[in-house]
């Protein structure tokens, strides 16, 4: 169902509009959480973009977001009645997820609150309903397994860059790997950037991104993790709680981590056809406290093509 063709699953909707409107079954409709966003004459955001020889995913500020709900919604409305909106476009997605957090420089210590708020995040994905969301993706292979751990963390002291770009981001990765060692697909590396080193863009058009890269070993897939505090309320801060200074940690990590196990290998996993991945439709909406089994945290919804909207 999700590889029909735009030809046939547009074929079928008008079938299925001729159908109810005679008094067949009512059709789906998009959630109301998924927004009309702004008026047709505004920019829209681009969530995947070139960069260095990169494909960037990325995870736009609170600003930004509203430009993908205008699509959004009209493409929900119509696709979800004979495909679901997120298509597999071949690609692999990661059956039992890694995670491996590269606390990049030396201002970190494990017991900075943004190093403590990540980890522990993450180290609660691990069977919780909320990442049990993904579970539902597969690749020709088999469907991912909600067992999302994290398998190491590293402080790396080494030199950060003021404004570090997408090549050093890329080159900490893979010195992670390095450290770590290769772990194949069901490995993201987290590049976790120290205070005050802030990249291009960070805070005014995007919160974080996920790529990947060639490596000696293999496909290495990847996250640039700024240092949310640093971005304000753009990228979270008190967006939930007060004075919510890392509620942006989990907001935005668990964003990137769901979509990192659905398409680790931008764009080759799941996504609609404008490219959004499962957390870019629900970005920055009904956000909330959840409990997971290393505390409470702040998330987002996750798009669930089983649900038809954005689920907890």
């Amino acid at each position: 169902m999700h590889n029909l063709s735009r030809v046939a699953a547009l074929a079928a909707i008008a079938g299925l509009l001729s159908a109810c409107s005679g008094g067949g079954n009512a059709v789906r409709s998009i959630p109301q959480s998924i927004s009309t966003g702004p008026s047709a004459g505004a920019p829209a955001f681009k969530p995947v973009i070139q960069d260095s020889g990169f494909t960037l995913h990325l995870f736009p500020t609170r600003s930004a977001a509203s430009t993908i709900h205008r699509g959004a919604s009209a493409l929900a409305t119509r696709q979800y009645m004979v495909s679901g909106v997120l298509n597999w476009n071949g690609g692999p997605v990661q059956h039992n997820p890694k995670m491996y957090i590269i606390f990049w420089g030396s201002k970190w210590t494990t017991s900075n609150s943004v190093y403590k708020t990540l980890v522990n995040f993450y180290s609660g994905l691990n069977g919780s309903q909320w990442n049990g969301t993904v579970s539902q993706y597969s690749d020709s292979v088999q469907n991912i397994n909600n067992d999302a751990t994290v398998a190491g963390t590293w402080i790396d002291t080494a030199y950060v860059p003021s404004r570090p770009g997408t090549s050093a981001v890329g080159n900490e990765a893979k010195r992670g790997v390095s450290h770590f060692g290769f772990q194949g697909t069901d490995a993201n590396y987290v590049v976790a950037i120290e205070q005050g080193h802030d990249p291009s863009g960070f805070a005014t058009q995007w919160c974080a991104w996920h790529s990947s890269e060639s490596g000696t070993s293999g496909t290495i897939s990847f996250t640039n993790m700024p240092y949310m505090p640093d971005a304000g309320g753009n990228c979270g801060s008190g967006s939930v709680n007060y004075p919510g200074t890392n509620d942006g940690v989990s907001i935005v990590g668990g964003h990137e981590e769901a979509e990192t196990e659905t398409d680790p290998q931008p764009s080759s996993g799941w996504t609609d056809s404008s490219g959004n991945e499962i957390g870019d439709l629900c970005a920055w909406q009904n956000l909330q406290n959840t409990g997971f089994s290393t505390g409470t945290f702040p998330t987002q919804p996750l798009w669930s093509d089983n649900a038809n909207g954005c689920v907890q």
